[in-house]
């Protein structure tokens, strides 16, 4: 039996995508939230953790660091669980932020849903599963002239999030925090933080 956590903030599409999961005799899902992930992958154990690349909202590059620990909660005397993302194709913020949480499998949210079952099996098996349609996001991904860091503190601020947030949330100081803005800013040819944000958006970054 393939034990999988599904990561989700959105409890309708949570429970809607759990009972797709469900109704396959091979597969055991719980559904969780991000503020109750960690505590359910500790119980449940599970092989696999799905998570949806661009469901965080507010507040989505802190828990972009909870991935990991998710992942860490996880994994017990089955060895590694392995994390399987869903990913939209016009987001390569999002991919490359899984990419670097080393993501073994990769959906398409705009495929078919067997697409995400196939994907679920290969990844219980170790096997690196990507769709196709998703190549095109990648080359953008590798096309991005941000550091992991620096999107994670533009993510911050196109939430919303003051200086003085943006440093609480990353454990840095002002200054650091100013700093990045700076390098971003120049690094996107922006003319401002504003139009840095809005060239992100625009971009898929964050």
């Amino acid at each position: 039996m393939i034990r999988v956590l599904l990561v989700h903030e959105s409890c309708l599409l949570r429970s809607a995508l759990a009972a797709l999961i469900r109704a396959e005799p091979d597969i055991d899902v719980a559904a969780s939230g991000w503020r109750d992930a960690r505590c359910r992958a500790r119980s449940l154990q599970p092989h696999v953790c799905v998570v949806d690349t661009d469901c965080a909202g507010s507040g989505a590059a802190s828990r972009k660091g909870e991935v990991p620990k998710i992942l860490g909660a996880a994994s017990g005397e089955h060895g590694a669980c392995e994390l399987l993302v869903l990913a939209s194709a016009g987001r390569p913020g999002p991919l490359r932020r899984a990419h670097e949480a080393q993501a073994l499998g990769y959906i398409n949210k705009n495929a078919p849903p067997q697409r995400l079952l196939d994907g679920i099996r290969h990844v219980a098996n170790k096997e690196r599963f990507v769709d196709d349609s998703l190549g095109y996001g990648f080359l953008q991904a590798a096309e991005i002239p941000l550091t992991q860091r620096e999107l994670g503190v533009l993510s911050l601020a196109a939430d919303g999030a003051s200086i003085a947030e943006i440093a609480r949330t990353l454990h840095l100081s002002n200054g650091t925090i100013r700093n990045y803005l700076a390098a971003i800013t120049r690094k996107t040819g922006a003319r401002n933080r504003v139009d840095a944000i809005r060239i992100s958006h625009a971009e898929g970054w964050v």
